[in-house]
């Protein structure tokens, strides 16, 4: 399959494990755990038992419940994994996303109850396009996916949300917002448009023709080094505090 006629810059060959490896949207799934990661270590000092246990959580229900129920929702990767591993895959990372919150709110403070329950619904509502789709947009997903991961890390950690973690949470908010509105673009030409017609002509007399490329490539580009920046942002946060 040529590299831009994929549904996403990291999907791999159609079949087989590449299917599953596909479906965890990695790049993204890093960039969405580093705000866990990074509410945590501006909250307070970090403790693994805390720490892990919340970034094992939104792997479970961002990395694979909520990817296997989009790609049930109208199959936008184009992957051949059955419907019903699909649902299984998402019932059973909920589940133990769900448990491992549980545990948190009986030893570390009930107030985690709150964040499961708004993680179970943002997972749901979010990924199946329920109640007409009014929790799946560009708010929804800089909140669901930005703001909430990072206060939720800072909970973890502290029991608390204070100040930085609200900022950190804003700025969460924007990058993801900015990261929705470079995949609209991105999405809509690689899984949707079929033919593109057209050049370009500038000012010096020379031309270019229009294609796929032209019209992707720099917010692809963007969005990959986005990924990479939060995810080392993120490490160098951590590295501060456990130093």
């Amino acid at each position: 399959m040529p590299e831009d006629a994929r549904p996403a810059f990291y999907a791999l060959a159609p079949g087989g494990v590449r299917d599953y490896v596909t479906l965890l949207h990695l790049p993204y799934t890093a960039w969405h755990l580093s705000y866990v990661a990074i509410g945590a270590a501006v909250a307070g000092e970090l403790e693994a038992g805390r720490i892990l246990p919340a970034l094992a959580a939104f792997f479970l229900a961002v990395g694979i419940a909520a990817h296997a129920l989009d790609e049930l929702h109208g199959r936008p990767l184009g992957t051949q994994i059955p419907g019903w591993i699909l649902v299984t895959l998402a019932a059973a990372s909920l589940a133990g996303a769900v448990a491992i919150g549980l545990y948190g709110a009986f030893t570390v403070s009930p107030w985690i109850l709150l964040f499961v329950v708004a993680g179970a619904v943002a997972v749901v509502g979010y990924s199946s396009e329920l109640w007409g789709g009014r929790l799946h947009g560009d708010m929804q997903f800089a909140l669901a996916w930005g703001s909430f991961p990072v206060l939720t890390g800072a909970f973890a950690t502290a029991e608390r949300i204070g100040l930085p973690a609200l900022l950190a949470a804003a700025f969460a908010f924007l990058l993801s917002l900015a990261q929705r509105r470079l995949s609209t673009q991105v999405r809509d030409v690689r899984r949707r448009v079929v033919r593109v017609d057209g050049r370009l002509e500038r000012r010096d007399g020379t031309t270019e023709p229009v294609t796929t490329a032209t019209l992707i490539e720099a917010e692809e580009k963007a969005l990959r080094l986005l990924s990479a920046a939060v995810v080392a942002l993120a490490l160098a946060l951590v590295g501060l505090r456990t130093a």
